[in-house]
């Protein structure tokens, strides 16, 4: 069956997979989205005896319908290769009976290499589809794990150009190091004085400017995505979660069809999205728990109904989470309204105009399958503190805050489930907070210093994504206003 791609606010005809994942955004500001989730065609009991590349192709062949299995195979075959440390891509690591999915032995050490890895392989692939000549402009805002993980991908690819924003003063010090040490003739970073949301609200602009495409085009550019609203980059992310499960079954810790939970730390709300996803496939997810930091707008969402970003953006130790505008909510939002593009629409505006929007009570009862709640900065430091002091295991700040969450829905839920917890990032990417959360006086050393002894208290090699950053050269150190970010994209472009 032959999927294709809806835009969130109008009824525009539909695309198809390669045309999605070009585009990246439709021409309406809305987000593409499949005309119908597919169902999974294959067993459980077969997902059990399938590595990570064999599910991969299981999963987006259904969703990237005009892709050969030829092209498909070849992209993942280009993506999940030697660049991850561990043999079985994501590794699931029982403690405290929790199971964390370990989303971070890619690249750049963070959950977004699952998709950012193979993004550019589907992008130029979807460009021969297309029989596009330009040149493929990535344009990506950051809140700091997106952006070093879409230039990994992208650095010296041919026929692509990639420039990064990112907030100046709100990512950790290794991701800013991650970023501005980035190789790659075809690659440019700059950061912003603003937060996450100017950044993307910026982008956002950029994308729905006519006459820049059409002075672009006249150039031989074209603009594309590498953020999660970027479909190419959401299917990828449904595929880990297939895996957990056909790994879990294999383990014996769960009988076929057995009902798991699944816990995600979310700010942009991408990850969990590819989670409902999976859930709508067949997938057997009972409840999808968000895990919010002090950035608690979803919380408040799925507690009252309204979405409202009029608040305080606060600066936490969770910096990728530190967002009011979660993009990808948008997706469930036309979903929840039964596929409702005029609705979808209207909401829209009403957040881009006030701020804020309320859904109507029928929207708020499909949203059963979610549980919301936060975690303040004490108690992801006791939960990082806690759980190394009980099992030697270290967590980051995210995972951490959904480790809490879940902690708290368990309590209030009394529901035992086996329950799997996306592991979003390495703790050596916020060795800082990591370190000072655990306690032992180590507030005075400095960054790397911080990262070896981290090594050394947790028992894990320093990862290669922390070595090469080490003594590199910064090659990137434009910053620029918020209101400027058009400019330097066009300087980079000699426009």
């Amino acid at each position: 069956m032959e999927i294709r791609y809806n835009s969130t606010r109008s009824k525009s005809a539909p695309v198809k997979a390669s045309e999605a994942i070009l585009r990246g955004l439709s021409e309406d500001g809305g987000l593409f989205v499949p005309d119908s989730i597919p169902a999974l065609d294959v067993s459980v009991d077969k997902l059990a005896e399938m590595d990570y590349q064999q599910t991969a192709y299981e999963v987006m062949k259904l969703f990237l319908t005009d892709f050969t299995g030829e092209e498909l195979k070849d992209c993942i075959t280009k993506a999940y290769d030697e660049k991850f440390d561990t043999e079985e891509i994501v590794p699931i690591v029982e403690k405290d009976g929790v199971y964390y999915l370990e989303l971070f032995h890619g690249a750049t050490i963070a959950f977004k290499d699952m998709a950012l890895s193979i993004l550019p392989h589907l992008l130029t692939t979807s460009a021969k589809k297309n029989h596009v000549k330009n040149e493929i402009v990535i344009l990506t805002a950051t809140s700091g794990d997106t952006g070093k993980a879409a230039l990994s991908g992208f650095a010296d690819v041919e026929g692509t150009r990639i420039i990064v924003f990112y907030p100046k003063n709100g990512v950790s010090p290794i991701q800013e190091k991650q970023m501005i040490t980035q190789k790659g003739k075809n690659t440019c970073v700059v950061g912003i004085h603003g937060n996450f949301d100017d950044a993307q609200t910026g982008v956002k602009k950029i994308f729905g400017d006519r006459k820049l495409a059409e002075e672009m085009d006249a150039k031989g550019f074209q603009l594309s995505s590498a953020n999660s609203i970027n479909i190419g980059r959401l299917v990828p992310q449904i595929v880990y979660y297939v895996y957990a499960y056909g790994q879990l079954l294999k383990e014996g810790k769960i009988k076929a069809g057995e009902k798991i939970n699944v816990t995600v730390p979310t700010g942009n709300f991408g990850n969990i999205l590819a989670a409902y996803y999976a859930k709508q496939m067949g997938l057997p997810i009972d409840r999808l728990i968000c895990a919010s930091n002090e950035n608690k707008v979803l919380y408040d969402f799925f507690r009252t109904g309204t979405y409202d970003r009029n608040r305080e953006f606060v600066l936490t130790s969770s910096p990728s989470m530190d967002i009011l505008i979660s993009s990808n909510l948008e997706r469930l939002i036309y979903h929840i309204a039964g596929n409702d593009a005029d609705k979808s629409r209207e909401l829209m505006s009403a957040l881009t105009q006030g701020g804020t929007y309320t859904i109507t009570e029928s929207m708020k009862e499909k949203l059963a399958d979610f549980y919301g709640n936060y975690a303040n900065e004490d108690e992801t430091a006791e939960t990082i503190r806690s759980l190394y002091e009980k099992t030697g295991y270290v967590i980051d700040t995210h995972t951490a805050v959904a480790s809490c969450v879940y902690e708290k829905y368990r309590k209030e839920t009394k529901d035992t489930k086996l329950t799997v917890l996306a592991s979003t990032a390495s703790p050596f990417k916020f060795t800082r907070s990591v370190m000072e959360a655990i306690g032992g006086g180590y507030g005075q050393m400095e960054d790397f210093e911080l990262a070896d002894k981290l090594s050394e208290i947790s028992g894990v090699t320093m990862p290669k994504a922390i070595e090469e950053i080490r003594t590199a050269p910064v090659l990137h150190n434009h910053v620029c206003e918020k209101d400027e970010m058009k400019q330097a994209m066009t300087g980079f472009l000699s426009l």
